[in-house]
């Protein structure tokens, strides 16, 4: 089926993006022109003209986008952090579980995942899930991600100069609007610490999280962690975890391994002798963290479209 798919906020980072990895694609892909971009009809005619529409906008803006549908057959696909724990919208994390994708595939409103989110939520929910990480664990996360994390303003401004900076950590009030969204899709009762990061290279994430194995289940270790992973992602076409081992354990992470593929990498280190434990997540900001994410949601859902045969 030649399924309609407009793009509004077509310039941003993510939008931009997107285009790129639909361009001679299986969709016919529909922007708006410079002058009408904020033509309030235009975006309403063309929202309401699409099978599938992804907003790829500010996150007031991604909610009057939706208040502007008026066509019940409309799909959306929010890249906005506007919906991602809102009633009625399914999260478009296709790994999140066994029916996940389904769940996707048949939806009408479909949450794009955030970059960091999509990291956290991957190495953490199998394991709340098998019950091997307590629900209420006093959880600490570190991010650091490519400084087009920012967005197109704040990466331009980087490159231009204008505020460059080698590592930047903010959300140091320790509201970040990504905390609810990983607290309730890894399955936590209580809030985690999530302290992010900018690296003055452009795109990219690593993302680690410490565990104590005195405050875990007692027969809970590094080991059994990894094989928890393992299981849960055998099948998984673009997470991967990494292999673990005594003999040659994994000492270094790079953040841009992934980039420009919608891959995603887990890792787990231990020491037995400190009892410690690192889980750790590589991808791609503007891939699986973004764009990437938001195609492959795409043709899950474009799937429940085509005719039966």
């Amino acid at each position: 089926m030649d399924l309609s798919i407009f793009i509004d906020g077509d310039q941003g980072t993510t939008g931009l993006d997107l285009q790129n990895r639909l361009r001679g694609g299986e969709f016919r892909v529909r922007t708006l022109p410079a002058s009408l971009r904020k033509d309030a009809a235009a975006r309403r005619a063309a929202l309401n003209e699409s099978d599938i529409a992804i907003l790829c906008l500010p996150d007031a803006a991604a909610r009057d986008a939706v208040a502007m549908i008026e066509n019940p057959s409309v799909r959306v696909i929010d890249a906005s952090s506007a919906h991602r724990t809102s009633p009625g919208w399914v999260y478009g994390l296709p790994e999140l579980d066994a029916q996940q994708g389904e769940r996707i595939a048949s939806a009408l409103r479909v949450t794009n995942p955030g970059c960091y989110p999509t990291a956290a939520i991957a190495l953490l929910r199998p394991l709340t899930d098998a019950g091997l990480l307590p629900r209420d664990y006093p959880l600490v996360i570190h991010a650091v991600s490519g400084y087009s994390g920012q967005g197109r303003a704040g990466a331009e401004a980087h490159e231009a100069g204008a505020g460059a900076h080698s590592l930047k950590v903010y959300g140091l009030a320790l509201e970040h609007k990504h905390v609810p969204e990983i607290e309730a899709y890894a399955g936590l009762t209580e809030r985690p610490i999530f302290v992010p990061s900018y690296g003055s290279y452009r795109q990219g994430i690593v993302l680690t999280i410490g565990l104590h194995a005195r405050i875990l289940p007692a027969d809970v270790s590094g080991a059994r962690i990894h094989e928890c992973l393992g299981d849960r992602y055998r099948d998984a076409e673009h997470v991967h975890v990494m292999p673990m081992s005594s003999v040659s354990p994994m000492t270094e992470r790079d953040p841009q391994v992934h980039n420009g593929s919608n891959d995603m990498s887990l890792a787990v280190a231990c020491n037995e002798r400190t009892g410690q434990i690192v889980l750790s997540a590589v991808l791609d900001n503007l891939g699986k963290g973004a764009a990437g994410a938001a195609v492959q949601n795409l043709r899950l859902m474009s799937r429940a479209s085509q005719p039966a045969s």
